[in-house]
């Protein structure tokens, strides 16, 4: 009897692991769980220093009304999201693509969209977006929109993004500072006296020198892992050296007195779908979700586009597989970021990772998602990391960012200029929003005084018009009599 019973089992775990086989197209694509498994967790460790990073962007900045995100709140919500939609986006669209907020998008959120309304506003405008992703993928506007944009204002967006993320990394780590009362001089300084003084800003510059060093020998996890280590160090320093705890700004490193604890769902649908229309113009609305869209449009085409050509899944046209669904879950995670007050989810190009480790499948996102799940419970860990330690990753993903300006062709001017102005006007204005609309409103008028208006598609008409309105919105007014 227990030798049948025996025998029984391991049919029935054999038709359990074909079945699973079957369902992801392991054995068709080439791949083995092992591989899946190992690739699931390469994507996680590559990718975990968001947990640190989002909470990070996200709790360092105010709203309109003062008030800030609580930490531990926000690496709950970054954990769950992560979780929950890389693990459906393995089931759904079966790639090895796994998705979490996204760098550059919560900057939006931080720096742009929050100081105009209360974070619940700010929230739901994030969730709108992700609804009408939704709609443009259901009815096929989404292609056509990035059919649109020149592939070199793409670029530049990017580009334009990563300068502002580095911007924002020298910034919160005390490395270069605004000058107060001093209007006669530069805008910012080096460090608070125009001189590096500070344990913590030395913090800083070791994180970007080991962050770099680890960049260039392309070690796995380098973002991660000098993260981990420079933290270590701060909280070393913080021990043995006498500082105050306002030199490291919002987080001062300390031994956290547990490891595991409780998640906190406090932020966790809170948020107000309409409730921006309440506090800013129509017409800034509309420009704020056209710049998440665009932001959110080119990170996901890409990073599709390009995890599924390393793992050799595109097919004799170059095409994704489940490219519907999976532009759709995609759409469905910036909703349930926007939910959850996580910013907006979307997928990662730290995945492709897990594809070098030999994922081919949707599998190896469900490992990872089950990881994400398992740093729910360690909300201290991520709490317990200043800033300082933080920011050196800012750096990394600016300098990674701003490899794609080799893309763009510097001798044609009529792309060359909106491209420079997109990646100039972005850091310097301390607005994303602002870099792309004088990128656009550029291309148009250049395009058109060399008698080539035909070539610009009319969805990037409507688009400089509607960054015209916004530029010019004061004198609008003025002349309408509403200020």
């Amino acid at each position: 009897m227990p030798d049948s019973t025996l025998q029984r089992d391991a049919v029935d775990s054999t038709v359990q692991r074909n079945a699973v086989d079957r369902y992801f197209a392991i054995s068709d694509r080439g791949s083995t769980f092992g591989r899946e498994i190992r690739g699931g967790f390469a994507t996680f460790f590559t990718m975990a220093y968001i947990l640190v990073l989002n909470p990070i962007i996200l709790g360092s900045a105010e709203d309109k009304f003062g008030a800030h995100l609580s930490g531990p709140q926000l690496v709950t919500a970054t954990a769950l999201v992560a979780a929950v939609m890389t693990a459906i986006m393995g089931l759904g669209g079966n790639l090895p693509l796994a998705i979490a907020a996204g760098l550059g998008l919560n900057a939006v959120v931080a720096f742009q969209i929050a100081p105009l309304m209360s974070w619940p506003d700010a929230m739901g405008l994030i969730v709108l977006e992700g609804l009408l992703i939704c709609a443009l993928v259901v009815t096929g506007l989404r292609e056509a929109v990035m059919r649109a944009i020149p592939s070199a204002l793409k670029q530049a967006i990017s580009v334009g993004i990563g300068l502002f993320i580095a911007f924002i990394g020298f910034i919160d780590a005390g490395f270069a500072t605004r000058i107060p009362g001093d209007t006669g001089s530069v805008p910012v300084q080096l460090g608070a006296t125009g001189q590096l003084s500070g344990w913590p800003v030395l913090v800083f510059c070791l994180g970007v020198l080991l962050t770099v060093a680890l960049l260039a020998r392309k070690v796995k996890g380098a973002i991660l892992i000098s993260i981990v280590v420079m933290t270590i160090v701060a909280i070393v320093i913080n021990e043995i050296a006498d500082i105050a705890p306002a030199a490291w700004g919002l987080t001062v490193p300390a031994v956290p007195d547990d490891i595991v604890a409780a998640p906190d769902f406090g932020l966790i649908g809170a948020f107000s779908l309409f409730g921006a229309f309440q506090q800013v113009g129509v017409v800034t609305i509309v420009l704020l979700v056209f710049t998440l869209i665009l932001s959110d449009f080119f990170d996901t085409m890409g990073t599709v586009v390009g995890v599924s050509n390393e793992a050799g899944l595109l097919d004799e046209q170059g095409k994704v597989p489940n490219l519907g669904r999976v532009l759709l879950i995609d759409g469905a995670a910036a909703v349930a970021g926007g939910a959850a007050s996580a910013s907006s989810n979307t997928s990662y190009i730290e995945s492709a990772a897990g594809v070098g480790e030999g994922a081919r499948t949707g599998f190896a996102s469900l490992v990872t998602g089950a990881l994400f799940a398992v740093a729910l419970f360690l909300t201290p860990l991520a709490t317990v990391v200043p800033a300082q330690a933080a920011a050196p990753a800012l750096i990394a993903v600016g300098f990674l960012l701003m490899a794609q300006v080799r893309h763009i062709d510097w001798e044609r001017y009529e792309i060359a200029i909106p491209a420079f102005l997109t990646i100039a006007v972005m850091p310097f204005t301390y607005s994303i929003t602002n870099g792309i609309g004088a990128g656009f409103l550029a291309y148009v008028v250049i395009k058109t005084v060399l008698g080539k208006a035909r070539e610009v598609h009319w969805l990037l008409w409507g688009a400089s018009v509607l960054f015209a309105v916004y530029f010019a919105i004061d004198p609008i007014e003025q002349l309408l009599g509403v200020k």
